[in-house]
């Protein structure tokens, strides 16, 4: 059999255009297929086939062999070590060679705070322009403008500079004709932003749509798609970025933040051959740089790198933790000195809790976390079926009036309630916070009378009619946040998942730490309530915000350790680590329940990625012989033998042939293993044979020191290629377990594993092997694969 080097490696994969944007993408497809065989006519252009690129090593949907990456570091490095004392010149270059790492971090650490400053803001003005403008300064947003003219009050009322739409066509003067053209211009101007963004995608940069974060896991785990992290990409993200927040879709920044911050990873890489020319090498910036962009996007620099390392990064030695705490801290001390939020506040949502929280409320805190599991798994099943539905069906090519539609659904069921009005930054910080004397807004209306403005504790109180009017808002909120968010992951602009998760879960924290403070105060005799006669208060409504927030992001993402984390750097409640560790563990127990991995993951099966994912255990008890190709009654091998082969022979092994690696022998009748010569390698040895050595068709190609010193004096120009032989390809026997082979991959990295038996080669097992091989079984026995 002529055995293919995995789709993973970019020989028989099937480019698809599933997007809708015109962009291939990678698409493994069902393990039935794989066992095909892709064969190209052979049309004698051999000059087509050796026309390679020589500045990479990989092309475009192949995936890289850490192996022979970091091997190939290290001779590099070991070779500028031996120079550095040769000159000055070699000198400092060891220098740079050296300290180009941090070099580059420290790059992009500061162009991710000032991405992720310039969005922030932004986006918050754009936000507030679909309800008004500042009539002096049209540059600030609502809150700035008010602040401008030494005003606090951010309500239509009490803001004479922040003029609304209406105002601005006809008078001061509030009636209905007044809200109808408020309405008006509020879903004009959103489905405006919307179509722009998804026409500047479409435009420009296709990769710039979505999350980004099933990507970047996939690529970091050593899949090439080249453009993705482009400089046409960055771009774009960072402008629909601000354009499908503002216009006021149920999507964050956060996880496209990521993206734009690997983006930044990925350009200042180039400027080093260290990282540019050494795909595994780079990946190590990139884990640093999807640190920085959850750092800049939460505030959170611990927890970005928490985040790399729990959720995103697939190779994270100890050196990558430290390069990736400094970047994400550059990141965020840019950040800090831009100051988007206005604040002084490196956290977005920042929190101060006076009343600790008591045992008891621990049993609310885990109905929250079994909530946020239960959502959690009921928007991935949603999401999942209706990105299905939308790849195979005619709704795929219509990506431009799917975004117009949603964005005019959007705005028109959101604007008559103010929850789903407003910004959902804006909504989820008004739901962590405590209502204190100055709060006149119907989510803190009760029946209080404040004696002194400087106490630190304010008692429990009954509620009015206008907390009363708020939670049914609230849950009409939380409905429809919850509904347009399955329908808005996954449209063609830039769409983060965290906020509107995380606003889901806050309004529905909201409401039940409201219930509870209610439940305490008129039922104040109650065995668990009697510690709220000292104070008058002992439940905080913001808590259970955060927590419902922690355990409904937790249900999605199914992360843990940096959740809780990104949780309390989000908000600074350090003290309210526990409530929020109960949460967001009971959450993951519950989604793992009815689901079997996060979002992302979903998403990375969804599209086929090729990614070997460290969570499951293989537990069958196949052989290497069951994965390897060739098996019993498929085609022989095709391999290069080491001495009996002309130019004219490989050029057309090469032509006909779309796989990237072949096995060396001593000879088709022996089969004694030699090694294993790459694709792209070989091509290129032929081209510059040709040109330097005037090698001819019927010259000899020897793959062995054996070359004969005296050949036929007619005999044509016979070449040596076995520089670009890998003599120490890895090597499993055919009795290797298959659980032992599927470790070798994900912890190795490799591209391309030989099967042999007595030194004799007996087949091949590439990365699309294995993923096959795991499909196939899984397809068997689906419920016989552990998650971890």
């Amino acid at each position: 059999m002529e055995l293919d080097d995995s789709p993973s490696e970019g020989e028989d994969e099937q480019l698809l255009d599933v997007s809708g944007l015109g962009v291939a993408t990678w698409q493994r497809g069902d393990h039935r297929r794989w066992g095909g065989t892709n064969r190209k006519e052979s049309t004698g252009a051999f000059q087509d086939i050796l026309s390679v690129d020589s500045t990479s090593q990989y092309d475009d949907f192949h995936t890289i062999d850490w192996v022979r990456d970091v091997q190939k570091y290290r001779n590099q490095r070991k070779e500028i070590l031996k120079k550095r004392h040769d000159s000055l010149r070699n000198k400092i270059y060891f220098y740079l060679y050296s300290g180009a790492g941090w070099i580059v971090i420290s790059l992009v650490g500061l162009a991710t705070g000032l991405c992720a400053g310039i969005i922030d803001i932004g986006a918050s003005w754009l936000s507030d322009v679909k309800l008004g403008i500042c009539a002096n300064a049209f540059w600030l947003n609502q809150e700035e403008c008010c602040w401008f003219q030494n005003n606090t009050a951010f309500g239509e009322e009490g803001c004479s500079e922040w003029y609304t739409w209406s105002e601005i066509f006809r008078d001061k003067s509030i009636n209905a004709g007044s809200y109808i053209i408020n309405y008006i211009c509020f879903v004009l101007l959103s489905v405006s932003m919307a179509s722009l963004a998804v026409l500047f995608v479409r435009a420009f940069a296709p990769y710039a749509s979505g999350s980004g974060i099933p990507e970047i896991k996939t690529i970091l785990s050593g899949f090439i798609i080249r453009g993705y992290f482009g400089v046409w990409t960055l771009i774009t993200k960072s402008v629909t970025m601000v354009l499908a927040v503002a216009a006021g879709l149920s999507l964050g920044k956060e996880g496209p933040l990521v993206h734009v911050a690997c983006c930044c990873g990925n350009l200042f890489a180039y400027l080093f051959p260290k990282y540019h020319l050494n795909e595994a090498k780079k990946r190590e910036i990139l884990s640093a740089a999807s640190a920085a962009g959850v750092s800049v996007a939460f505030g959170a620099p611990i927890g970005g790198v928490l985040f790399s390392l729990e959720e995103v990064s697939y190779y994270f030695p100890l050196k990558t933790l430290w390069r990736s705490f400094f970047c994400a801290l550059v990141a965020a001390s840019i950040l800090r000195w831009i100051n988007p939020f206005g604040t002084d506040h490196l956290v977005m949502f920042y929190v101060e809790y006076d009343t600790p929280w008591s045992f008891y409320e621990l049993i609310p805190f885990a109905v929250l976390g079994v909530l946020g599991g239960l959502y959690g798994a009921m928007f991935i099943k949603l999401n999942l079926w209706w990105c299905r539905y939308r790849k195979n069906s005619n709704l795929k090519r219509y990506p431009v009036l799917e975004v117009v539609i949603l964005a005019l659904i959007t705005a028109i069921i959101s604007y008559p309630n103010p929850y789903t009005r407003q910004n959902s930054s804006r909504l989820i910080a008004n739901l962590f916070k405590e209502c204190g004397p100055e709060d006149d807004t119907d989510l803190c209306d009760y029946q209080r009378n404040f004696t002194r403005v400087d106490q630190s504790i304010y008692p429990s109180a009954a509620a009015r009619p206008g907390l009363k009017n708020a939670l049914w808002q609230l849950s009409f909120a939380l409905v429809v946040k919850a509904a347009l968010t399955v329908f808005t992951f996954g449209i063609k602009v830039p769409a983060g998942l965290f906020i509107p998760t995380i606003a889901v879960g806050a309004i529905a924290g909201r409401i039940i730490g409201v219930s509870m403070e209610q439940m305490a105060f008129n039922h104040p005799a109650w065995f668990i309530f009697r510690s709220c006669s000292a104070t008058g208060k002992c439940i905080t409504a913001g808590l259970y915000a955060m927590v419902g927030a922690a355990a409904c992001l937790g249900g999605v993402t199914r992360m843990t350790v940096s959740l809780v984390v990104i949780m309390f750097e989000l908000t600074g409640g350090l003290v309210y680590i526990v409530p929020l560790m109960v949460a967001v563990v009971i959450s993951k127990w519950v989604g793992d329940a009815f689901t079997k991995g996060g979002i992302y993951d979903s998403h990375i099966e969804l599209n086929d990625y090729p990614f070997l994912d460290s969570k499951r255990d293989f537990i069958h008890n196949t052989l290497a012989s069951d994965v390897m190709r060739p098996r019993r009654g498929m085609p022989e091998l095709a391999v290069v033998t080491q001495d009996n082969m002309t130019m004219e022979d490989i050029e057309i092994l090469l032509a006909e042939t779309t796989f990237n690696a072949f096995p060396v022998i001593v000879s088709k009748e022996s089969k004694r293993l030699v090694g294993l010569v790459y694709r792209k390698e070989l091509a290129q040895a032929l081209r510059k044979s040709r040109n330097k050595y005037d090698a001819v068709s019927q010259s000899k190609v020897y793959f062995t020191n054996d070359v004969p010193l005296y050949p036929a004096p007619d005999a044509p120009t016979s070449i040596n290629l076995l520089y670009v032989v890998d003599q120490s390809p890895f090597q499993v026997t055919n009795q290797t377990p298959a659980s032992t082979v599927v470790e070798i991959f994900r912890k190795l990295g490799l591209r391309t594993c030989l099967v042999t038996q007595n030194g004799t080669l007996q087949g091949i097992i590439t990365k699309k092997d294995v993923l096959g091989h795991i499909g196939a079984l899984d397809s068997i026995h689906p419920d016989s694969m552990l998650y971890q």
